[in-house]
């Protein structure tokens, strides 16, 4: 059975227009510049209070900033500059107790950089702001969430139809409010029926696209459905938002447009090809009824899934979940608030803007186990600063970086000398016996309490301390794996 996208996928966290922070009273923020339709357009991800000279190393795009100007520089245009080169939403500036008013020089940087510029009253704390977009994200992402669950029993009630798959696209176009294609395998888009002896005619459900918009999903089918083709390809054309994505193994493609993409439509779209998928793709006869069942009733996912090996992965980072799934080469993505989880075939490498855990190669059956690998994966990668970082077994020298390991210990023991070296590896194997210690090193007792003595004032170390010891024995057995090691 081919990969399917995960239906249970959840939309990010959709952001706050301007326009509604204005529309809200409580606020009685005054929009200085950027009002009018340029108010809907601009999103709003998160709200960040400062009052530095320049917070623009603490941006990471879409935020809401706000700010008294306690440091404002003279030069408002090049502060104003530097938060639109950050990706800053908007400025909101808060009058008194610094200024009585919003400066003019600010507002005319505002203007000619097109950063929107909100004045926020004395009545209103800069807490009250954020605690508004934060409620508003919130029911923004419950809308998602419920507009989600309901496309997923729409589209699965059109699946059971007599004629499911027109049924179902014609479902998928108007949960979106835009187009949807069904490409047959081997087949071009602009073929119709008739084209070729036993070849299904390309099905079509929706709103017309322009004929610019229809030439380059045209473009975007063809490209999905070659041998090697991505896994999914977007674009955009006239307006409208352009998503391909290969249904199984078997060459079949469907495309979406929609004039506006929202948090919710991939997941939505990735719950039709997942039921496109089971209908349309060849298998012995009642095979799609079961697996259609289990998928929806949630008896047992993993039966829906080919062998593998399956990697799973878990990632953060601030990049479009769609794109990330695409690099890797599936469309099975679950998007929570804090991080993804993603299913591939395919062994994930390092990608840019992203910070991934990778599980063992496992089967259906243990996918469980490799999704709880993937998030200690994960764990380390972030504790690491990594981009990358796989599960790995064989205990705690699998754990860590061998070059970091031994670049750890070099540092650790490069205070003693090589016959210091060798007397703390045998009285640290002999557990602090001093007479086992001399007698497998074949001197006295009082020279190996000597040694051990001075080992711990080059150390600065306490050797009575069991994790003193243990990071000492790790370092001197990460040095004996080494053959060019210079402390022997």
């Amino acid at each position: 059975m081919p990969a399917l996208p995960s239906a249970s996928a959840t939309p990010p966290t959709p952001g706050v227009e301007l326009a509604a922070l204005l529309a809200d009273r409580e606020l009685g923020l005054r929009a200085l510049t950027g009002a009018g339709d340029r108010a809907a357009a601009v999103a709003v991800h998160a709200v960040h209070a400062s009052e530095m000279a320049d917070p623009s190393p603490y941006l990471l795009g879409g935020e809401l900033l706000l700010t008294a100007g306690a440091q404002l520089e003279a030069d408002a245009d090049a502060y104003v500059a530097r938060l639109v080169a950050a990706g800053a939403a908007a400025l909101g500036f808060g009058v008194a107790p610094v200024y009585e008013e919003v400066p003019p020089e600010l507002a005319a940087a505002c203007a000619r950089h097109g950063l929107p510029l909100l004045e926020v009253p004395p009545r209103t704390p800069f807490t009250a702001v954020a605690r508004t977009v934060w409620r508003l994200m919130a029911e923004a992402r419950t809308r998602e969430l419920r507009r989600v669950t309901e496309a997923q029993q729409s589209l699965a009630a059109a699946a059971a139809r007599p004629d499911p798959v027109p049924a179902l696209l014609r479902r998928l176009a108007a949960t979106l409010g835009g187009h949807a294609t069904l490409l047959p395998a081997g087949q071009g888009p602009g073929q119709g029926p008739g084209q070729g002896p036993g070849q299904a005619a390309a099905r079509h459900a929706g709103r017309d696209l322009p004929p610019e918009a229809a030439g380059a999903l045209a473009a975007l089918l063809t490209r999905v459905g070659a041998p090697g083709g991505p896994a999914t390809a977007t674009d955009a054309a006239a307006g409208w938002q352009l998503t391909a994505y290969p249904l199984g193994g078997e060459g079949q493609v469907l495309g979406v447009a929609v004039p506006d993409r929202t948090p919710g439509d991939h997941a939505i779209t990735a719950i039709a090809a997942v039921l496109l998928t089971l209908l349309t793709t060849h298998r012995p006869a009642g095979a799609e009824a079961g697996a259609l069942t289990r998928l929806l009733l949630g008896g047992s996912p993993a039966e829906a899934l080919g062998p593998g090996p399956w990697h799973v992965v878990h990632a953060r980072g601030t990049g479009d979940p769609q794109a990330l799934a695409a690099a890797l080469g599936t469309v099975l993505v679950d998007a929570r608030e804090e991080e993804l989880r993603l299913l591939a075939e395919r062994e994930p490498g390092p990608l840019p803007g992203w910070r991934l855990g990778v599980s063992a190669p496992a089967g259906p059956e243990a996918l469980a186990g490799a999704e709880a690998q993937a998030r200690r994966a994960l764990r380390r990668a972030e504790a690491a600063r990594a981009p990358l970082a796989r599960h790995t077994a064989g205990g705690l020298d699998a754990l860590l970086d061998p070059a970091e390991a031994l670049t750890h210990a070099r540092e650790l023991l490069a205070p003693l000398a090589p016959e210091q070296v060798r007397t703390l590896r045998a009285w640290l194997a002999h557990h602090g016996s001093w007479d086992r210690t001399a007698a497998a090193l074949g001197v006295h007792r009082n020279t190996v309490r000597q040694r051990v003595a001075r080992c711990t004032a080059l150390l600065g170390r306490d050797l009575d301390d069991p994790d003193t010891r243990m990071e000492l024995w790790f370092a001197l057995r990460t040095l004996d794996r080494q053959d060019n090691s210079p402390v022997t």
